[in-house]
């Protein structure tokens, strides 16, 4: 299934299962169905309604009218409130909504030519102006996402690598790559809060993969994760204390509800409190990962993300680390939303940019795909991001290295294929 990155990786061979072997304050969020938490504003109105300040149209009938000392503390109390609501709130962006108008088609107006009979004149036509529907309603939308490819960087700078191949390399490099998190991410507290700091210093939004999982990939080629719920609970807590009120992405679990090994029951528990952890800070959209197009039908994965708690999150992942097209991922995608009341999600074309090939594991003649982006123009696709690690091998399959080992050869081929 994913990968692990360097440090708790087994290869991976063959795999016969299907597929593979902010918030409050951010405009356009998009959980469905949650309430918003104006806490800002409701402070000011206990503020004032707790300071007495009453109007005296909203005073009971006949009650006593205020003297002039009265007065005057009604007005100070006035002042009082009024600088409190007009106090300067942090800026929130301005999502685009990216609607389309199509021009107003008017047909010429047709004369006949004049003879002895009657001039006529044919009524002129004007065809009806239509609206095209919104086009993005993603609280991504105008973000600018953050995550390195170390493996690219070090390949580029690499004695005896071309200079084609390492152009190649270091355009690969450039591409914001999603951080994955597990047990080699040690103080995951620390590795999250530096990736942050180094994200916010450029202005961007990282991108994280929460993937330790007790049972993760469910005994396969990149098995692992914590042993108990209550390590694990733990170890996102750590995850979501290193984000703190940033804005960032996370992307929960991949594979994990489309195998849904072990005790069912046990697992969904699991990812549903990791969501509500997460999604306890300001700034972080959640995405639980629904596997891919091709994976598991779409009412079974509706279920399944319902159970685990995608209401109450920004939504769900695809794709991730696979191949299938992107349109082929939007169109189940939009299946899936449906019938989740219209949940927003994301997709990973970070190797999709020829589709499948023959298995999952490091097919040959693959390219990556559309870069990433949070302005999609597609309804409830919330952005296009780069997942897994373009050149990180899938496992010691068609010739590849040991999962999640950066490989040149097959990182320049996806770069060419693409070009």
């Amino acid at each position: 299934m994913a990968s692990v990155p360097p440090g708790d990786r087994s290869d991976r061979l063959t795999d016969d299962r299907p597929g593979r072997g902010s918030r409050p304050s951010v405009a356009g969020r998009s959980r469905a169905g949650s309430p918003r938490r104006w806490l800002w504003t409701s402070g000011v109105a206990a503020a004032v309604i707790g300071a007495g300040l009453v109007a005296p149209s909203l005073t009971a009938a006949g009650a006593p009218t205020p003297g002039p000392g009265a007065e005057q503390v009604l007005s100070e109390r006035a002042a009082t409130a009024t600088a409190l609501l007009t106090k300067p709130r942090r800026p929130v962006p301005t999502i685009p909504t990216g609607t389309t108008t199509a021009p107003t088609t008017t047909a010429p107006t047709t004369t006949a030519p004049t003879t002895t009979a009657p001039t006529t004149t044919a009524p002129t036509t004007t065809a009806p102006t239509t609206t095209a529907p919104t086009t993005t309603d993603s609280p991504l939308a105008g973000d600018t996402f953050h995550g390195t490819n170390a493996g690219a960087a070090a390949a580029a700078a690499q004695p005896g690598t071309s200079p084609e191949d390492a152009a190649l390399l270091r355009e690969l490099a450039g591409v914001p790559t999603a951080t994955w998190l597990g047990s080699w991410s040690g103080d995951v507290t620390a590795t999250v809060s530096r990736v942050v700091a180094d994200a916010r210093a450029a202005g961007r939004v990282p991108v994280f993969v929460a993937y330790n999982i007790p049972g993760r990939d469910c005994g396969g080629y990149s098995s692992g994760g914590v042993d108990s719920a209550a390590q694990y609970d733990q170890w996102v807590r750590g995850i979501a204390g290193g984000i703190g009120s940033a804005e960032v992405v996370v992307v929960v679990e991949p594979d994990a509800l489309a195998q849904l090994c072990g005790d069912p029951a046990a697992r969904t528990a699991m990812l549903r409190a990791a969501v509500e952890v997460l999604e306890r800070n300001p700034g972080t959209h959640t995405y639980l990962d629904a596997g891919h197009s091709t994976w598991v039908d779409a009412a079974t994965m509706a279920d399944r993300l319902r159970a685990a708690g995608a209401t109450g999150a920004d939504g769900f992942a695809l794709n991730v680390s696979n191949f299938h097209t992107t349109a082929s991922n939007v169109t189940y995608g939009q299946q899936v939303s449906s019938l989740l009341g219209g949940v927003h999600f994301v997709v990973d074309t970070s190797r999709n940019g020829n589709g499948p090939g023959s298995d999952w594991c490091n097919p040959p003649g693959r390219a990556v795909g559309q870069r990433p982006t949070g302005s999609t123009g597609q309804l409830r696709v919330d952005a296009y991001l780069w997942v897994k690690t373009p050149g990180e091998s899938d496992g010691t399959c068609n010739g590849g290295p040991a999962a999640g080992t950066f490989w040149p050869s097959y990182a320049v081929a996806l770069m060419r294929a693409a070009a």
